[in-house]
């Protein structure tokens, strides 16, 4: 049974920091591109992508969060974390991992991620 499941979120001020952490199992998680989503609070357009990273551990970010946010994993512990520094309002969201190789996607059930100012 496939399982992401994140964990890390709360209630931080502005130009806090808190960790992200999705830990995996149920599939070769070295074999997937790993990445963080973010839907936030009555957005209807849907999920952005925040960071990804790749089986080779190339990353990239979300222009938003490029030298705040930084996105890592570790493949002996099945985990993805995401590391975020000077946290803005504007981040509060429900943050997904999410877990992608070809045409299949793995999406966790969120952590909520609260800014305030």
């Amino acid at each position: 049974q496939v399982q992401l499941v994140e964990s890390g979120g709360g209630l931080v001020q502005a130009g806090g920091s808190l960790r992200l952490s999705c830990a995996a199992s149920g599939f070769t998680f070295s074999n997937y591109d790993m990445a963080w989503y973010r839907q936030a609070p009555g957005n209807g357009r849907g999920r952005e992508l925040v960071a990804r990273i790749t089986i080779s551990g190339t990353t990239n970010q979300a222009d938003s969060v490029v030298g705040r946010f930084t996105i890592s994993r570790v493949n002996a512990e099945n985990t993805v974390y995401l590391q975020m520094n000077s946290l803005k309002p504007e981040d509060t969201a429900v943050y997904y991992c999410n877990a992608w190789r070809a045409a299949i996607q793995y999406w966790g059930k969120g952590t909520l991620v609260t800014v305030s100012s």
